[in-house]
């Protein structure tokens, strides 16, 4: 008989949560204005709203941090740091930040200007919104099969090539660079093959365009390559790393997501030019250029984190979970982004709630209810986190509207799956029940799913 699966740690803590009634529940959410950024931890039984900074840390990765070196300039812990970095990306030129977003604000002040196009593969809510505060615009060149949520396709975070070729050859003296989101968040937590991966990169250097690789997932990006793409099965994940990489200018990366740790992220590049420039805005905005507004112990909890997160046996065992979920939601009729992603699951908000309207924020509807049902919190990838057109002021409305259940790393069993999974099939049994969504009350100029305001219509 085949040995079952099982998680590739061991538990040394646990932090008690508590449960509470579905009372109190619709009593918070409704304090809370109908956002669930607005809750208070306590008031959260299963935390899925993101898996950036909400991560466990290993017994190494603690040990690391009493070593930290908190020296202003010149930390040993940067040295640390920086050798990791190297270690795994292949870039000479690292500049660490505090998170992924400081690392594109600091990357893109020197980069971005005003009129400018930035082509890319469904670029996340912080990179649009440091594109367009720069009074820039985002263009989704993201692969067709990636709108359709129940189409099998290994790689939906692929770049449409015929799309961005069509962008680069109209406005070639608009572009900056490329940008490629591995794995793509926005469409589902979908990797990007090594193959599309090339291709863009021979785009690229025909029309003299740098790539940024947005690196958050890019650990989970290598396993889908491994597991997926023909020629990688017996690659390491490094190896795969290594070759991404090579085909990339420059990276941003939140270490909030595959470095494991609960704050942190860096810059990382090959010119010495672009190093030079960006660490002018980097001293400006973020600290000096060995601490980057980390402490010293941040910093070598990453180092140790990079290596343990590029491990084959961890990545599994992390995918299996998310996979897990997937698959007891796929056997309750639940529609979901098919094939299940690395990170997360994305449920289809439109297919779940065909007949509420898109004004009235359907994901953040069924989200909600999520929360109301069992103390799940969740949060919406839709016409919410899609914002306002910089120009019109008119609401926008993806092609996707979905749920996104963020699964920390090494937090949750597969009980608390379960738990999920129950409740989202509950609400599904009754889905007819649910007629109507929200209205926004308040909402922030840019950004504004973090702190928007709702009320019940």
């Amino acid at each position: 008989m085949e040995l079952p699966f099982a998680e590739s740690y061991r538990i040394k803590m646990v932090e008690p949560v508590r449960r509470s009634t579905r009372a109190e529940r619709e009593q918070w959410i409704k304090e809370a204005s109908y956002n669930l950024f607005n809750l208070k931890s306590e008031y959260v039984f299963v935390d899925l709203l993101t898996d950036s900074g909400t991560g466990a840390m290993s017994d190494r990765q603690w040990s690391s941090m009493m070593l930290g070196d908190e020296s202003y300039a010149g930390a040993s812990s940067f040295y640390k740091f920086k050798q990791s970095v190297r270690e795994i990306t292949g870039f000479e030129y690292v500049i660490p930040t505090h998170q992924g977003r400081a690392a594109e604000n600091v990357l893109f002040s020197v980069l971005v200007k005003e009129g400018d196009l930035i082509p890319g593969n469904s670029h996340f809510d912080t990179t649009k919104g440091h594109i367009e505060f720069r009074k820039a615009r985002a263009v989704d060149c993201t692969i067709d099969e990636a709108f359709d949520t129940t189409c099998i396709h290994p790689f939906k975070g692929n770049i449409d090539l015929s799309k961005l070729e069509k962008v680069l050859a109209g406005n070639k003296d608009k572009i900056p660079f490329i940008i490629i989101t591995i794995t793509c968040n926005s469409s589902g937590g979908q990797p990007v093959s090594i193959e599309n991966i090339k291709a863009v990169k021979l785009l690229a250097d025909q029309y003299g365009k740098k790539i940024i690789m947005d690196s958050a997932r890019f650990a989970e990006n290598a396993y889908f390559i491994k597991v997926r793409e023909e020629g990688y099965k017996d690659k390491t994940i490094r190896e795969i790393v290594r070759e991404m990489f090579s085909y990339a200018d420059a990276i941003t990366m939140s270490a909030k997501k595959d470095a494991i740790v609960n704050i942190g992220g860096f810059i990382a590049m090959r010119e010495k030019e672009l190093y030079s420039k960006s660490s002018v805005f980097e001293i400006m905005y973020e600290g000096f250029l060995t601490y980057g507004g980390l402490a010293g112990r941040d910093l070598n909890a990453i180092a140790q984190g990079l290596y343990e997160g590029t491990e084959f046996d961890y990545l599994e065992t992390r995918v299996r979970q998310v996979e897990y979920l997937g698959n007891k939601l796929l056997e309750y009729g639940v529609p979901i982004q098919q094939p299940i992603g690395g990170h997360a699951i994305f449920v289809d908000a439109k297919r779940f709630l065909p007949h509420v309207r898109k004004e009235e924020y359907i994901a953040q509807t069924l989200a909600v209810n999520l929360y109301i049902e069992a103390g799940v919190r969740g949060v919406e990838i839709g016409a919410l986190m899609a914002d306002r057109d910089p120009v019109t002021r008119e609401n926008r409305y993806p092609e996707l509207e979905l749920m996104r259940l963020a699964i920390p790393r090494r937090v949750y069993t597969n009980n608390h799956m379960d738990l999920v999974a129950v409740a989202l099939k509950n609400i599904w049994d009754r889905r007819s029940t649910i007629k109507h969504g929200f209205r926004i009350v308040r909402e922030a100029p840019i950004m504004r799913h973090f702190t928007a305001e709702f009320e019940k219509i």
